[in-house]
């Protein structure tokens, strides 16, 4: 079956094509810090050898930007850098990627009192002077704090598609046009909808998709495909990703799901008939990454969904974060949230902090306020 496919322009990322009509590109990310570069030098050629067309690395600090030199002289994948707070480092890991991937809703943690468009255009210039293409990518969980206002708090999916197109039209008035655009929600609906509203205001931009914190298999691989199929059925979307919460042995799980749901939905093998169901209990989970602090954060997601299963008929959501960059504003919209600092676990009950305790005692009050939750709700 040959698949519709938006008119989108070509954004080239090292040797690997988005848009344009060549062929949908499956992504991953490293989960190794990346300043241990033998781990992440060998798991960015393991997502390679998977079939992963670019591979992504978190860089958070002067450090990580130094390792990711000795980095891209040790593997040939394509390689996508991922800044979070400090869009200044930019300029220190352009040299050694192919593609930059900013969050706007993070452009406002550092230097305050500076306009936003002044650090994209610091961005632009170092992508442009490094070759490198760029990925606008917004979160549902950080959306710029400006737009949010202008919306009612029940619409999260407004602001983070007026977000996207602001920043795009942006990167084209300043004469950079090869770059994608990411929305990501937990909610496989609202990644639908952003998406859709997105592409139909600008079909030419090539989209980035993925259900962010899809969680564990299986059902975080169910998640992903329910909005991929209806997305790239209707002609959207150029490159993906597979989020889900791995050990980091297992990271090439995320790249041979991407590619068996493309192969299904090229063949028809779909199963959009599936609804996610909001009358069950939700865990929502961060992939494993190079930010987790501590890697019990992976067994922590999966001891969550097994403490859990009691309570499988209850419209209850549980969000489990691996670190501080996803943790606090992720957590927000989940019934409990759970985000993971190196020594402790923070638990919050909605936007509420409810404390900080050991990982051998988390699990023990988290059972205790689920409880409450139930109690309340019966």
């Amino acid at each position: 079956m040959k698949l519709p496919r938006n008119p989108t322009r070509e954004v080239r990322v090292g040797r690997t094509t988005i848009g344009a009509g060549a062929p949908i590109v499956v992504q991953s990310m490293c989960a190794t810090k990346t300043q241990d570069v033998d781990a992440t030098v060998a798991q960015a050629d393991a997502l390679a050898a998977a079939g992963a067309g670019v591979v992504r690395i978190a860089v958070d600090s002067k450090r990580d930007a130094a390792a990711l030199a000795e980095i891209r002289d040790r593997t040939d994948a394509n390689l996508s850098v991922d800044l979070q707070e400090n869009y200044r480092l930019a300029i220190d890991v352009g040299p050694y990627v192919d593609k930059i991937r900013y969050n706007p809703g993070h452009l406002y943690h550092h230097e305050r009192s500076k306009p936003w468009q002044d650090k994209v255009r610091f961005i632009v210039d170092a992508a442009t002077t490094n070759d490198c293409a760029i990925r606008i990518g917004v979160n549902c969980g950080s959306v710029d704090p400006d737009k949010k206002s202008q919306h009612d708090p029940s619409d999260s999916i407004s602001p983070m598609v007026e977000s996207a197109l602001e920043h795009a039209a942006l990167l084209d008035e300043l004469g950079f046009t090869r770059y994608c655009v990411s929305l990501k929600d937990s909610n496989p609906a609202k990644v639908i909808e952003a998406n859709q509203r997105f592409a139909e205001a600008r079909p030419d931009v090539p989209l980035h998709l993925g259900v962010t914190e899809a969680g564990l298999p299986p059902e975080g691989v169910i998640k992903t495909r329910i909005a991929f199929e209806q997305l790239i059925a209707k002609g959207i979307g150029d490159t993906i990703r597979v989020s889900l919460t791995l050990p980091n042995p297992r990271k090439p799980e995320e790249v041979a799901a991407g590619h068996a749901i493309l192969n299904d939905i090229a063949n028809g093998r779909v199963r959009s008939v599936v609804k996610f169901d909001d009358n069950r209990l939700n865990i929502i989970s961060c992939p494993s990454c190079s930010r987790v602090e501590n890697e019990a954060f992976v067994e922590l997601a999966q001891d969550v969904k097994e403490m859990t299963r009691f309570a499988e008929q209850h419209a209850i959501t549980i969000a489990v974060m691996g670190c501080r960059v996803n943790g606090p504003g992720e957590t927000d919209d989940a019934d409990l949230g759970l985000w993971c600092a190196p020594n402790f676990v923070n638990l919050k009950k909605g936007t509420e902090k409810l404390g900080a305790f050991p990982y051998d005692e988390i699990l023990g009050v988290l059972r205790g306020e689920l409880d409450k939750i139930i109690a309340e709700k019966a």
